[in-house]
């Protein structure tokens, strides 16, 4: 029999998961909200991996009580991910989805563009992905994949930022053919933020190509999110961390408040 795996956090994302392991026939070991993470390390002590799929507002709890065995089998697949993001729990060398996949409620799983990851676990998670018809991608090195977490961010901050100036229920593909200036606008400023935060000089063109293939790969996705007054605020705070002017974020901002 395979190594079991953990998966900590049962939500939608999580059960995409859990499935494709399964059908690789790979056992689960599932620790919900109500249970001690001390104890389940007893239950299953070496997993071969541990999945932390909790929303993005339990992360911080959940990466500061990981025991130590479990801590060299992490899988990771929060948004707004950056390396910053695990190495300040002294994690080293993390397994890293930047998930292009959506799971809701009485709806099918849709994949907007290939998942990439990379890591000790890529390759399994990968073929267990596809087993389930969700597209990957594992990548040559660990720049390759920052580069993914920033193209992914660079999306996910810029639909959500301007949906929150724009009607209910517009869509990324109405966004990019009726605001375009405004996504752009907002997109650079992300992008300065990006290389704020990694230490990089990043092509703004390739993640702004990168950007229209997300919104072209799910044209009717709703720009305004329930994360996106979060999103707006986080991308504030963390401009004024870095020092960074951000002025045209911060001029919605200032509308928004």
């Amino acid at each position: 029999m395979n190594q079991p795996i953990t998966i900590i956090g049962i939500g939608e994302i999580a059960a995409v998961l859990a499935r494709a392991f399964l059908r690789n026939e790979y056992p689960i070991f599932p620790v919900t909200r109500n249970m001690d993470i001390a104890v389940a390390v007893n239950e299953v002590p070496e997993p071969l991996m541990v999945v932390v799929a909790v929303a993005e507002k339990d992360y911080p709890l959940v990466m500061e009580s990981i025991p130590d065995p479990w801590r060299d089998r992490l899988v990771l697949i929060q948004n707004e991910l950056l390396p910053d993001k695990w190495e300040v729990y002294r994690i080293e060398n993390p397994t890293i989805l930047s998930v292009w996949f959506e799971k809701k409620k009485g709806i099918d799983t849709n994949s907007i563009l290939p998942t990439p990851m990379y890591g000790p676990h890529a390759k399994v998670i990968a073929e267990s992905l596809e087993g389930i018809d969700v597209p990957c991608k594992v990548m040559a090195s660990a720049d390759d994949m920052l580069l993914e977490l920033v193209q992914k961010n660079v999306y996910v901050f810029t639909i959500n930022i301007a949906g929150l100036f724009l009607d209910e229920g517009t869509t990324t593909s109405s966004l990019w053919e009726n605001h375009q200036e405004l996504a752009l606008k907002v997109a650079n400023d992300v992008i300065d933020l990006q290389e704020a935060i990694t230490g990089q000089t990043l092509s703004g063109e390739q993640l702004l190509e990168g950007m229209v293939k997300g919104f072209k790969g799910d044209p009717h996705h709703i720009c305004k999110g329930r994360s996106a007054p979060g999103r707006l605020t986080r991308a504030i705070e963390l401009a004024d961390e870095k020092g960074l002017e951000i002025r045209y974020v911060r001029d919605l901002g200032q509308q928004f408040e």
